[in-house]
């Protein structure tokens, strides 16, 4: 098994689902999820293996390097597992639309042109995966047209000025040093000079904070999540965007070197903690402007900034703790967050694109298994214990707090304090309170939308109660990278400070759950009324609004909200339209008629003639 095959097995079967898709939207369909199912499995068995082997091939006459190990492998298994959920439940989501075989061609391409990335051995195969992922990526938010369109346009002309500063990167480092082997890079960066490197990790960092949605570089994540189809945007949020933060360790740690990187700057100028307050600010910002959205999606989209604010703080925040937690809440955040997306995709396939919170509400009875799919995927978002999310949040915390950053710990945890309200949101307007009676002969979401949000909930709670089994893969990462081996067993993981024993935490809450259903059985039987026999402040609530709670945030709004807005946003639709007067102004310069560039010359001759004549010496 080789990574040669992954892909050729990747792009390969993009191409052959399109053509099939010609023929028979059923074979099509079925062959599409055998290709993403195989790849889960080609994947796996690498990861089972050694995890350590390289092959070259060939591309328009230049030989290229793939390579695979524990860090490349980590990624490519979740970009695999997501994407294969995401095409099964697209095959309810995306039947009976228009130009379903480019869909699935855009979607198989997507998960193959992220394999190449993390597959790559050198920058310029990096560099080529990349754009096919930017530019199939575009294609695909913008497939709804309309608004989408402008979303794509957006998120487009954001990743062309990102990869424009990786490719002078990439050329700068091609000169400076004439490989881009990135294992060759490595060993003789340490020759260049501390200013040349800050110079590259600002470049690198240009390219890899749009793709990862970093403030000041995000405002096009929340209309592109918005417009793209559900299961779209589910790889969206949960992967394609970690494309950035494997680019951040991969040139962090692997090129540029653990002690390297830790050693560039001084206190706070020093590139780690500048990076680490970024974080910091993409948590808190973010998070709250979620807790503004009506729009179901865009709170996902404003959710999913804040929680690459974690990502980003623990990794580039340097200590094996804080590495491990960020690598780990990568992977935590591309399971609860594709979750939430596939389990509002569901609502949205059944209310006909309903996404208005305020639209919504007791879909909890006609829904169980999508509501139990999204009440999981926002506990593990909030990080209760018992989800994956608890222990990669613990692991930043601790550290955070033990490193005395009080100011990055207060980030984090007021952060969380956001979370839990939005997630409150979510979940409480779409499933709890009365249900619209337009919403009376709702059916439960089909099954090949089911088992994806099944099986995510699952790995919620698998990785939740068991941490050790994906602590284990990071923590052979971490070494690899030159971090300091943690002690991790299947409960959890120990140090000097404590011990996180997620056993003892699902003990505890089996006995407080025992008791809690003793007090209940002795309490007084429950009496089932009418939806409508409900109240509030003594006044009977209007029969079909959702319910009173509906504007429940409105004073918390009132008060946030001025302070909120997206200036970033604002200043680079400003910054955008006076590029557009600025081509305007030349176009009626360019205006591709001949006589025009004739009168320009004669013009141009004129003036020339006048200052020979005004200014001649004789």
């Amino acid at each position: 098994m080789s990574a040669g095959l992954v892909l050729a097995v990747a792009f390969g079967g993009s191409l052959i689902t399109y053509i099939l898709g010609k023929v028979s939207s059923r074979i099509r369909d079925v062959f599409a999820v055998l290709v993403s199912l195989a790849l889960v499995a080609m994947i796996a068995l690498l990861l089972a293996g050694d995890g350590g082997n390289s092959s070259y091939f060939d591309f328009l006459g230049l030989s290229l390097l793939l390579r695979t190990n524990m860090l490349s492998l980590f990624f490519a298994i979740t970009i695999s597992v997501l994407g294969a959920l995401s095409i099964i439940f697209s095959l309810s989501y995306i039947r009976n639309r228009e130009r379903t075989d480019f869909y699935y061609l855009m979607l198989l391409l997507i998960n193959a042109a992220m394999l190449g990335i993390v597959l790559s051995g050198d920058l310029l195969s990096f560099f080529i995966f990349w754009e096919i992922m930017s530019w199939s990526t575009f294609l695909l938010i913008s497939y709804n047209r309309g608004a989408a369109l402008a979303a794509g346009m957006k998120y487009i002309v954001m990743s062309i000025f990102g990869s424009l500063a990786m490719l002078v990167g990439v050329i700068s480092i091609y000169t400076k040093f004439g490989t881009l082997n990135i294992s060759e890079i490595a060993a003789v960066i340490e020759q260049a000079g501390s200013g040349y490197v800050v110079s590259l990790l600002i470049l690198f960092f240009t390219a890899f904070g749009i793709k990862n949605a970093i403030l000041p570089f995000h405002s096009w994540l929340p209309p592109a999540h918005a417009e793209a189809p559900s299961p779209f945007s589910s790889i969206l949020s949960g992967i394609l965007i970690k494309m950035g933060t494997y680019g951040f360790i991969l040139f962090m740690y692997v090129i540029v070197g653990v002690n390297r990187f830790i050693d560039i700057g001084h206190g706070v100028l020093s590139f780690r903690y500048i990076l680490s307050i970024l974080g910091a600010i993409t948590i808190l910002i973010p998070t709250f402007i979620a807790l503004l959205q009506d729009d179901a999606k865009k709170l996902l989209a404003w959710s999913t900034i804040g929680q690459a604010g974690y990502i980003i703080l623990g990794i580039a925040f340097g200590t094996s703790v804080s590495v491990a937690g960020g690598m780990f809440h990568f992977f935590n955040h591309s399971v609860f967050k594709g979750l939430l997306f596939l389990a509002v995709g569901a609502v949205e396939y059944r209310t006909n694109g309903v996404r208005d919170l305020n639209s919504l509400g007791g879909l909890i009875k006609k829904m169980p298994v999508t509501f139990t799919g999204a009440l999981i995927g926002a506990c593990g978002l909030i990080g209760l214990p018992l989800t994956n999310g608890f222990v990669s949040k613990w692991l930043i915390y601790k550290t955070l707090i033990l490193e005395q950053s009080p100011f990055l710990a207060f980030a984090a945890l007021f952060g969380t304090w956001g979370t839990i309200l939005y997630s409150y949101k979510l979940i409480h307007n779409v499933f709890l309170g009365q249900l619209p009676e337009r919403y009376a002969d709702i059916r439960k979401s089909p099954l090949s939308m089911q088992l994806p949000i099944i099986t995510l909930s699952s790995i919620i709670i698998l990785f939740g109660i068991f941490p050790g089994v994906p602590l284990k893969i990071i923590n052979s990462i971490g070494v690899s990278l030159g971090f300091d081996a943690l002690d991790v067993s299947l409960w959890g993981i120990a140090s000097e400070s404590g011990t996180l024993n997620v056993i003892n935490l699902f003990a505890a809450i089996i006995i407080g759950a025992v008791l809690a259903g003793i007090v209940l059985k002795a309490a007084p039987k429950s009496v089932t009324v009418s939806q409508e026999d409900t109240y509030a402040a003594g006044a009977a609530i209007p029969k079909d609004r959702y319910n009173y709670t509906m504007n429940f945030y409105n004073p918390v709004s009132r008060m946030i909200s001025p302070y909120l807005k997206d200036f970033i946003d604002a200043f680079y639709m400003k910054l955008a339209g006076w590029t557009q007067g600025v081509c305007s102004g030349a176009r009626r310069i360019y205006t591709g008629y001949v006589g025009h560039y004739v009168m320009y010359i004669v013009l141009l001759l004129a003036v020339l003639i006048f200052v020979q004549l005004r200014w001649s010496p004789w």
